[in-house]
């Protein structure tokens, strides 16, 4: 069967994204096709901009390739010889340097850098662009409030070409925040003429249309089905990237994903079941690469502010009836690192993720619910996203048959991915399967987003505690002073209150894996989990 008759085939699968290759493929045009990459992946982005509202995982890649940041990461290699991001090293992008202070840091930027339609980049696009990003509200906001970036104040053009970031507090997680995905520049000019007075900040126009000055830009966008990415050849933020065109299929099927990659008919295929990774990996026609997921954990979570999950024994019950190593084989493949079973009255590590004590003991479950005041049981539902259903869907049917076990009626309610988010926010779900990784690789700013009472984006399970606060708030401040044993403290205190209250239960940390061709290099894993045109290459 010939690649254009594989690719109909798919279709009348059922794959309706799965469109006819495009000319780039032809034989007469083989630069073309040296110079283009075609990704396959589950779902589509919703949004452009990730300072858009409920923006989800896919909508990331697009802000990251198209939206310079003042500096990125460096590179490191791991042991087993993949690539990774360093995240203790900081190299410049859109800032050719800066001289960091005690209270500040000053930024100049690069003099010959524009956005996409020839705009000259200053100091103004980017106060702008913070200006937006504290203000915005939502996630982004609360992003930047993780590295103490909360007020306009705190941004200042000094010049055309400097720009400058007072602090407001010591704070180690200020500098790492600057180069995460949310402090991306903006053509503040551009965004201005489509802003309105009940859209201030222009994110209707972004929602769909890029306004940076990134290696990359938007050429095309078929919503649900393919987005095409075409190189900015007048970049000057690094070294021009060697691919040109970048064409991003939206593959609903995992099937059809693997075959797509198997035949060789697309370079990179993304979010596939574990299974399918390990059959290819050890198959050897294709390359696959494997990462675990740092500062990132799957978990059943619990919401604290509805009955019956406001009492900590439930909770607990439900704890000891998770399936935690029918999880690890059925469901993963043995492609995560294992979040339980950890040995009662071990001490805790200064680390996260790491293992709780819960192991699979029914009895255990059922007396803890009886003790609770439930002992036959009670119905609920558990939620997850669609989006990445080749874990959620077996995952939750396992949790579904073991709760069972022990009384607990649990209806399955699943969530298509564009939604998820916007229903995570709502925070109505009893009963959740999800995943978080923390952008910054430290405990400290994983129980920032996860169980700090103030923080109501991925608080999902609604919980709140003053003590847990407070050991958050500490371990920030003691690791800015560089106390360390105030930060050991702290960091185990907060991690033991987890454990011990487990409003959400973690599972497993997760491993990001990516299948490609094997004249395929450059592959870097980023903490965004989301592919960097930049660095990748046909050789």
């Amino acid at each position: 069967m010939k690649r254009r008759q594989f690719l109909k085939s798919l279709s009348a699968a059922g794959a309706a994204s799965a469109l006819p290759l495009p000319a780039v493929w032809s034989s007469a045009n083989a630069q073309s096709r040296q110079e283009t990459l075609l990704v396959v992946t589950e779902y589509a982005p919703n949004n452009f901009d990730i300072h858009g509202v409920g923006t989800n995982r896919p909508g990331y890649e697009v802000s990251w390739n198209c939206y310079d940041r003042l500096m990125t990461h460096g590179e490191k290699t791991l042991p087993d010889g993949t690539k990774s991001y360093d995240r203790d090293k900081f190299v410049p992008e859109l800032a050719e340097e800066w001289d960091l202070k005690p209270n500040s840091v000053t930024f100049k930027l690069r003099k010959n850098a524009k956005f996409h339609d020839g705009t000259p980049i200053t100091a103004k696009d980017v106060k702008w662009s913070f200006d937006r990003a504290v203000t915005v509200g939502g996630f982004p906001t609360f992003q930047m409030k993780a590295g103490s970036l909360e007020k306009p104040e705190q941004f200042v053009v000094v010049d055309d070409s400097t720009f400058r970031v007072d602090f407001i507090r010591p704070d180690k997680l200020t500098m790492p925040d600057l180069a995460v995905i949310v402090p991306g520049v903006y053509n503040s000019e551009l965004i201005k003429k489509h802003a309105t007075e009940k859209d201030p900040w222009g994110l209707e126009y972004t929602k769909v249309n890029t306004a940076g000055g990134g290696a990359y830009k938007v050429t095309r966008w078929q919503a649900g089905s393919e987005l095409v990415y075409e190189r900015f050849d007048d970049w000057k933020s690094g070294p021009l990237p060697k691919i040109k065109r970048v064409i991003w299929r939206t593959v609903p099927s995992a099937g059809n994903r693997r075959a797509l990659i198997e035949r060789g008919d697309a370079d990179i295929s993304f979010d596939m079941p574990n299974k399918d990774f390990a059959e290819l990996k050890a198959a050897g026609k294709v390359a696959v690469v494997t990462n675990l997921i740092g500062n990132g954990i799957g978990y059943i979570g619990m919401n604290v502010k509805k009955p019956p999950f406001d009492n900590v024994k439930v909770r607990q019950a439900v704890a000891y009836a998770i399936p935690y190593q029918k999880i690890m084989d059925a469901v993963l493949f043995g492609l995560a690192g294992p979040m339980y079973g950890a040995k009662p009255g071990d001490p805790l590590q200064t680390a996260w993720p790491q293992p709780h004590a819960y192991t699979t003991d029914l009895a255990k479950a059922k007396q803890l619910l009886t003790e609770a005041g439930y002992p036959n049981g009670f119905e609920t539902t558990l939620s997850f996203d669609l989006g990445f259903g080749v874990v959620n869907e077996p995952l939750c049917i396992l949790v579904q048959e073991s709760l069972g076990q022990i009384g607990i009626k649990v209806s399955i309610n699943k969530i298509p991915g564009a939604n998820w988010r916007g229903e995570l926010l709502k925070k109505e779900m009893p009963l959740i399967s999800n995943f978080f990784s923390g952008w910054l690789d430290y405990p400290e700013y994983f129980f920032f987003w996860c169980y700090h009472g103030q923080n109501a984006v991925f608080n999902t399970m609604s919980y709140q505690d003053k003590e847990m606060d407070a050991m958050i708030d500490a371990a920030r401040a003691a690791a800015a002073a560089n106390d360390t044993a105030a930060y050991d403290k702290n960091v185990q205190g907060f991690v033991k209150k987890a454990f011990d209250e487990v409003p959400r239960i973690p599972l497993f940390q997760p491993t990001l894996s990516a299948a490609m061709q094997k004249n395929i290099s450059g592959y870097r894993y980023w903490f965004h989990r989301q592919l960097d045109y930049r660095t990748i290459e046909k050789t």
